[in-house]
C-alpha cells in the first residue's frame, strides 16, 4: 500500500511551476468535455420533457430554482474542500490534504440526511409559495420527491471530484461527466416514454434516469479519489480530527454556501415575478436558463481550473502566479462574451424553436435570449472575482462581491425593471446586473490582491493541523 501511495503522490500534476497560461490550459481543456457533458444533461431532460407538452415544461421550470438551491449549498462544501486541499497540496502536506478530504465526504452525508428529509415535507409549501397552481404542482411533487431521495448521489461525487481537481486532476472528472451525460440520453427516453418494457413514467422517469446516472458516476468518483489520488482514508477519525477539518473546510465553505444561496433565492423572486406573465413565461425562462449556461461552458472550463491553482500557489506563496491568471482569465472571459452576443443575438430564434413549438414561449426565449447575453462576459468575470478571493482565503470579501450583485443590484434591478417595462424590463435588469456587477468584481479582486505581500504566508489560512495521533 506504501509503494501504491507514493506513486500516486508523485504523480500528482505541480500547478506551482511553469507557465501560467499553459497549466491553465492543459486543466481547463479536458474540463470542456465534462462541461459541455453537464450542460447537454440539462439539456436532455428539458428537451425530453419538452416533449411532453409546455405544463411539464413549465413545472421543471419551477424546480429549477430549488435544485439550484440544494446545488448551491453543496457547492459551497466542495468549495471550502477545494481550497483547502489544494493549500495543503501547495504546502506539500498530502497527510493534510487526505485527512480534510476524509472528513469532507463524512460531512457531505450528514448533508445529505438533512436535505433529503427536509426536501421531501416541504415540497407543497415550496412550490406554491413559487407561484406553482393545483395543474403544475402534481408533477412537481412527482419530480421532486425521487429527486430529493437520490441527493446522495448529487452531494457525495460532487465533493469527490473537487477534490480530485483540487490535485490538477481535471481528465478524469471531465470523463465521469460525459459517461454520466451519455447514461442520462439512454435513460431518459426509456423511462420518460416507456421504451425496452418499461413503463411510460412521464416527469417522473426524467427524476429517475438523473438518479440512476448519478448513482453510477459516484461509485465511480470515490474509487478514483482512494485508488487513484490516494486522498480517501478508510480509517476511522478521531473526534479531534474530524472537527478540526470541518472547521477549516467550512470556514470557506459557509461564506460561500452562504453567498451562494443568494442566487437561487433571487431567482425564486424572479420566478415569481415571471410567473405573473403566466405559464409560457415560465416555460420559456426555464428552458431560456439552460440554453444560456452553453455560453458559459468554456469560460465555465477556466473557472474550475482556478480554484484549484490559485489554492495551490497560495499554499506555496506564490502571488505572483495568481496575479498573473487573474490578469489573464478575466481578460479571456470578456473577450469570449463578445462572441456569445453575437451568437445569441443573430441565433436566438433557432435557439428558441429547439425546445418548444409554441408560439408565446418562443417569443419570449427569442427576447429573454438576446438580451441578457449582453451581460455574459462580465458576469463570468464576476464569477471569477470569488474564485480567487476564495482562493486566497478571503471568503468573506467573496461574498461580499456576490452580495453586491444579488442584493445591490438583479433584485431591485429586476424589480425596477418589471413595473416600468414589464416582462422586457425584468430581462433587462439582469443584463446591468452582469455588466456592472463584473466591473466592481474586477476592481474589488485587483484590489485585495494588491493589498497583499508577495511573499504572504497566508493570511486568513487556518492554522496548520497537527498530526493526530491514535
Amino acid at each position: 500500500m506504501t509503494e501504491k501511495r507514493t506513486q500516486r503522490d508523485n504523480d500528482t500534476p505541480a500547478l506551482t511551476q511553469g507557465s501560467v497560461t499553459r497549466t491553465l490550459m492543459r486543466m481547463a481543456i479536458p474540463m470542456l468535455g465534462g462541461t459541455l457533458a453537464m450542460q447537454a444533461f440539462n439539456l436532455t431532460d428539458t428537451w425530453f420533457v419538452a416533449e411532453l407538452g409546455t405544463l411539464p415544461l413549465a413545472a421543471m421550470g419551477f424546480t429549477f430554482p430549488v435544485v439550484m438551491l440544494v446545488g448551491c449549498l453543496v457547492r459551497g462544501l466542495g468549495i471550502g474542500a477545494t481550497t483547502q486541499v489544494s493549500h495543503a497540496l501547495g504546502q506539500g502536506n498530502r497527510d493534510l490534504a487526505r485527512r480534510v478530504t476524509t472528513n469532507a465526504m463524512i460531512l457531505g452525508l450528514i448533508a445529505v440526511v438533512v436535505i433529503s428529509v427536509l426536501g421531501v415535507l416541504t415540497i407543497d409549501p415550496v412550490f406554491r409559495a413559487l407561484g406553482a397552481d393545483e395543474d403544475v404542482l402534481p408533477m412537481v411533487h412527482e419530480y421532486m420527491t425521487i429527486w430529493y431521495m437520490g441527493v446522495a448521489f448529487m452531494v457525495l461525487p460532487m465533493v469527490a471530484n473537487d477534490a480530485i481537481r483540487a490535485t490538477g486532476d481535471t481528465v478524469r472528472p471531465s470523463l465521469l461527466m460525459m459517461l454520466g451525460a451519455i447514461l442520462n440520453m439512454i435513460l431518459d427516453p426509456i423511462m420518460i416514454f416507456g421504451l425496452a418494457g418499461f413503463p411510460a413514467m412521464g416527469i417522473r422517469g426524467a427524476a429517475l434516469a438523473t438518479m440512476l446516472t448519478r448513482a453510477a458516476t459516484c461509485v465511480a468518483s470515490l474509487w478514483i479519489l482512494h485508488r487513484r489520488h490516494g486522498l480517501l482514508l478508510l480509517s476511522v477519525p478521531s473526534l479531534r480530527d474530524m472537527l478540526d477539518s470541518w472547521r477549516r473546510v467550512l470556514a470557506i465553505g459557509i461564506p460561500a454556501a452562504l453567498s451562494s444561496l443568494l442566487t437561487p433565492i433571487s431567482s425564486a423572486i424572479i420566478t415569481r415575478m415571471v410567473a405573473q406573465h403566466g405559464t409560457a413565461a415560465i416555460a420559456a425562462t426555464g428552458a431560456g436558463g439552460r440554453i444560456e449556461m452553453f455560453a458559459f461552458m468554456i469560460p465555465m472550463c477556466l473557472g474550475s481550473s482556478l480554484m484549484p491553482f490559485v489554492g495551490q500557489n497560495f499554499g506555496a506563496k506564490r502571488l505572483d502566479r495568481v496575479r498573473e491568471a487573474r490578469r489573464s482569465s478575466m481578460t479571456f472571459a470578456a473577450l469570449f462574451g463578445l462572441l456569445t452576443l453575437v451568437m445569441f443575438l443573430v441565433g436566438a430564434p433557432f435557439f428558441a424553436k429547439l425546445f418548444s413549438d409554441d408560439p408565446e414561449v418562443i417569443a419570449i426565449l427569442t427576447r429573454y435570449l438576446r438580451i441578457v447575453c449582453f451581460g455574459h462576459g462580465m458576469m463570468e468575470v464576476h464569477r471569477y472575482a470569488g474564485f480567487f478571493l476564495n482562493g486566497i482565503h478571503k471568503p468573506m470579501h467573496a461574498m461580499g462581491v456576490n452580495v453586491l450583485r444579488i442584493v445591490g443590484l438583479l433584485v431591485p434591478l429586476s424589480v425596477l425593471g418589471g413595473y416600468f417595462f414589464g416582462l422586457n424590463g425584468v430581462f433587462v435588469g439582469r443584463m446591468l446586473t452582469d455588466i456592472i456587477a463584473g466591473s466592481l468584481g474586477v476592481v474589488w479582486s485587483g484590489a485585495i490582491l494588491n493589498s497583499l505581500r508577495s511573499g504572504t504566508d497566508g493570511e486568513g489560512a487556518p492554522a496548520p493541523m497537527q498530526p493526530v495521533t491514535a
